[in-house]
């Protein structure tokens, strides 16, 4: 049977070791993982984007309460084969973000698309910038 190898990981990353470390032993977390995430802001809504990969969309929960906005699933492992290195993180999330006064939790809108769940939260009316316009009106002389 041929074995996958690899280099000796202080020759080739010297920092490698530490990351895993970091990381709880080769991705192997007892308490699951964190994906990441971004929140973007435009004029009428603020956008989540959470990077899932391998969660299916039956196993992830979006939940509201209170302003906090709560994604939370879990991600098993591969259990395919003779395992020869594991990096890739498995078990359960949470990951918590507190909302805006005023949010209208009725309209939060998810899309889940190539293992990137999307959020879209609609800001608040009273959140969102006012445009003034500038009317062509006369100028005056500022007196001395």
């Amino acid at each position: 049977m041929a074995m996958l190898t690899y280099r000796d990981p202080l020759q080739t990353a010297p920092f490698r070791m530490m990351d895993e470390l970091l990381r709880g032993w080769n991705g192997r977390q007892a308490a699951g993982f964190t994906p990441l995430l971004d929140v973007r802001e435009t004029d009428e809504e603020y956008l989540v984007l959470v990077d899932l990969p391998g969660v299916p969309s039956e196993e992830v929960s979006i939940e509201v309460s209170d302003r906090v906005l709560s994604i939370s699933g879990s991600r098993a492992p591969v259990e395919t084969g003779e395992e020869q290195l594991s990096e890739r993180p498995y078990g359960s999330f949470t990951r918590t973000l507190t909302l805006p006064q005023g949010v209208d939790e009725e309209k939060i809108a998810a899309d889940y698309n190539d293992g990137v769940l999307e959020l879209h939260v609609p800001k608040p009316v009273e959140q969102r910038p006012k445009k003034i316009t500038i009317s062509a009106g006369s100028q005056k002389a500022i007196e001395q």
